[in-house]
């Protein structure tokens, strides 16, 4: 497991640290740039490469897996918001970083670390759980329920109404790119094309770490490091445990299968939610923060789920 960590944080701790050591020499418009390239066209593109790739008609060979893993990755995410907002609710101020708080804690980097780590720690039987509920993450994660809270706080109270929060999900580019992908499956495309499609996925990854790199090494001080921690062991330490807990007793999991769960459901702040903070002109600095904090504490966080759940 040491190895497979080793090669799932490489690119983070790279791309990161240049980042980190670039910033000084960059102008001041181009993390936004950055940001709402990824928002725009990087992220599109991935998805778009990752629906083609993705054969969901093989996960039925488990009976009614389509349906219960959905339900969980869907029920994870209220849950993580039911963990949250007690927490934001003695804060009466109307914040940006109310927005970016729930985005750290709910949103899971369920793709690049999440699938990275899965093969390694569950039985291959069982994996397709955990590429289903990355999937269904990714999707109605940070592209459906993370831009309505972005918009949400984003916006000032007087100029929130449900029609803003439906419009910004309808236009989502990520969306339409993961169905249009979905859909054009059994479309070949020339080989240069598939081949850059693919190349693509690796320059988005390395493009999100970079942002993550630039934005630490702009934080003004500590301020956005005690919520950011609070956020961080929220994702990683509290809602996989409830996951594990409630799975068991509610559904009856067990084994490789409630691991799978609780594994997904525990990865660190997911990278889309510092995309969704640049778009929208949220708190940079707490996403950032947890981003870095979370995927520390899940190196301590991993032998605990495989005793109590694997």
């Amino acid at each position: 497991m040491t190895e497979t960590l080793f090669h799932a944080y490489m690119p983070l701790i790279v791309w990161t640290s240049l980042g980190l050591f670039i910033c000084r020499f960059l102008p001041q418009w181009l993390p936004r740039f950055l940001g709402r390239g990824l928002y725009w066209i990087g992220v599109p593109l991935e998805l778009f490469a990752l629906a083609r790739q993705s054969q969901l008609g093989n996960f039925n060979h488990e009976i009614g897996l389509p349906l219960i893993v959905p339900i969980i990755t869907v029920a994870t995410l209220l849950l993580g918001l039911m963990v949250v907002l007690p927490i934001l609710w003695k804060f009466k101020e109307y914040s940006h970083a109310h927005g970016s708080f729930i985005l750290a804690a709910v949103l899971g980097n369920t793709g690049f670390v999440g699938l990275a780590i899965a093969p390694f720690l569950i039985n291959s039987e069982v994996l397709s759980w955990a590429v289903l509920y990355s999937i269904t993450h990714n999707v109605i994660g940070p592209y459906g329920f993370g831009v309505v809270v972005a918009s949400y706080f984003s916006q000032s109270k007087a100029a929130n109404s449900w029609w803003i929060q439906l419009r910004e999900v309808l236009t989502v580019p990520c969306l339409w790119a993961f169905l249009v992908g979905t859909l054009t499956q059994q479309v070949q495309f020339p080989q240069t094309i598939e081949s850059g499609l693919q190349g693509c996925i690796s320059i988005v990854i390395a493009c999100a770490f970079l942002l993550t790199g630039i934005r630490l090494a702009q934080l003004q001080g500590w301020k956005s490091i005690k919520p950011a921690f609070v956020a961080a062991i929220i994702k990683v330490c509290v809602i996989p445990l409830l996951v594990g807990v409630l799975t068991t007793w509610l559904l009856g999991l067990s084994g490789d299968r409630r691991l799978a769960m609780v594994l997904m459901s525990g990865m660190p702040s997911a990278f889309a939610g510092l995309i969704l903070a640049e778009e929208y002109n949220l708190d940079r600095d707490l996403i950032a923060s947890s981003i870095i904090i979370s995927t520390v504490l899940l190196l301590l966080m991993l032998p605990l789920w495989v005793l109590l759940f694997g």
